[in-house]
């Protein structure tokens, strides 16, 4: 600021010592008038304070603090034509000097200023340019959410349908937290470890995301757990791939299970253990349905226990089963075709066919007078054979007729 002040009033010591009297105008007079105020409708606009800094510096090379002529003799003109006629072309050339302070920002940037959003490109700089895809921020579909995860995107690759694993409650939000190196390539070898096959680990855990976010551990110990029951390897692993959410029960929930099995049925540990190997939902699944169709069975079908025993034992499906579709098998069975609990007991297998079968089975045999289901009577026809064989085999073997004229009969009914 202070050399700022010095060159302002270099500028204007001609126009002072114009306007002072005579005898204040020798050198120290006129040293004095520099130093007094100048005034304020006389000083430069800041904007004009660099160029006319290159004025006073040409004015103080030349001397140009002393008066004009015209001062001497006693006349005074405006300021203006008072200036010496050097600074006015100076002040005209000023004119047209460019904005100094805009020069100076744009040599202090490294680079060249930012072009504007709205300035246009050509074709070419449009298709160099890359877009990354946008992150969603919530979304209803995991699909958008593979390209941007390593994880999503290799589950997919392994074969694991996401449009079915985001219908699971929260699996979509667990697979998006886990890392596919650091969380899941564990559990991968695992599984592989206990006999699930490369090409039934994406449907496996279509079926069972939740196994991704277990501890291996954890896993590792229900494993052990199972082969303590003397369960084999090639077992557990049927065992997992029928009931995918098997490892995820603990040791003494899975403990609890075969507890129950073998108490309400009456069975050995051998039995059990093989009874859950066949149909290892029931170690999984709720004990509700379960313990409903074992009350239908003793109750209102009319079953002996140690005849639910036989039939559980043979068909373990019979648990699972719809209690209405069980009471309405049983009730053609028994009541239309007239057979005893004792051959139910031995058939069991016939309680997982469908109503419909064994109806037009049965009375396309009765109406070939060959509906005969007594061991001790010729032409015995035994449950199994009515309902397991395909329809070709049936009619020619038992029925001994065409399989025209069966679908002509069931066109009657």
């Amino acid at each position: 600021m202070a050399l700022w002040a010095r060159q302002v009033f270099r500028w204007y010591c001609p126009l002072k010592a114009a306007q002072i009297p005579r005898r204040l105008r020798d050198r120290s007079g006129t040293a004095r008038a520099c130093r007094g105020l100048v005034p304020l409708a006389l000083l430069p606009s800041r904007n004009d304070v660099l160029v006319w800094g290159l004025q006073a510096r040409r004015l103080v090379a030349v001397g140009s603090c002393s008066p004009p002529d015209s001062a001497k003799d006693g006349s005074l003109s405006p300021p203006e034509s008072n200036l010496p006629s050097p600074v006015k072309q100076e002040q005209s050339k000023a004119e047209t000097l460019p904005n100094l302070n805009a020069q100076i920002l744009y040599e202090d940037w490294d680079d060249v200023p930012p072009s504007s959003a709205l300035e246009e490109i050509s074709e070419e700089e449009a298709i160099q340019i890359i877009a990354e895809p946008i992150l969603p921020l919530q979304s209803s579909t995991l699909q958008d959410y593979v390209d941007h995860s390593e994880t999503l995107a290799k589950l997919v690759h392994l074969g694991v349908n996401l449009s079915q694993v985001e219908k699971r409650q929260k699996a979509g939000q667990l697979l998006l937290t886990l890392d596919f190196e650091k969380d899941i390539r564990k559990i991968l070898l695992f599984l592989k470890d206990v006999g699930v096959e490369d090409n039934q680990l994406g449907p496996f855990l279509t079926k069972n995301p939740y196994i991704l976010g277990e501890d291996l551990e954890a896993l590792e110990t229900r494993v052990a757990y199972l082969k303590s029951k003397k369960i084999g390897k090639a077992e557990i692993a049927q065992m997992v791939s029928k009931a995918p959410y098997l490892l995820l029960f603990s040791v003494e929930r899975l403990d609890n299970r075969l507890g129950f099995f073998k108490n309400e049925l009456g069975l050995s540990v051998t039995k059990t253990k093989d009874l859950v190997i066949r149909l290892p939902r029931l170690l999984t699944g709720k004990l509700e349905p379960v313990k409903e169709n074992l009350q239908v069975c003793r109750i209102e079908l009319g079953f002996q226990p140690n005849e639910v025993q036989q039939i559980v034992f043979k068909t373990p499906k019979i648990l699972t089963a719809s209690k209405k579709r069980l009471k309405q098998t049983f009730d053609y069975l028994h009541n239309v075709m007239g057979i005893p609990h004792c051959m139910l007991t031995r058939f069991p297998q016939v309680f997982n066919s469908k109503l419909l079968r064994i109806k037009e089975r049965h009375m396309f045999l009765k109406f070939l007078g060959r509906a005969q289901y007594d061991p001790a009577q010729p032409s015995y026809i035994s449950l199994d054979q009515l309902v397991s064989l395909p329809d070709e085999v049936f009619c020619t073997e038992i029925a001994k007729a065409s399989i025209q004229d069966f679908e002509k009969f069931l066109k009657t009914i």
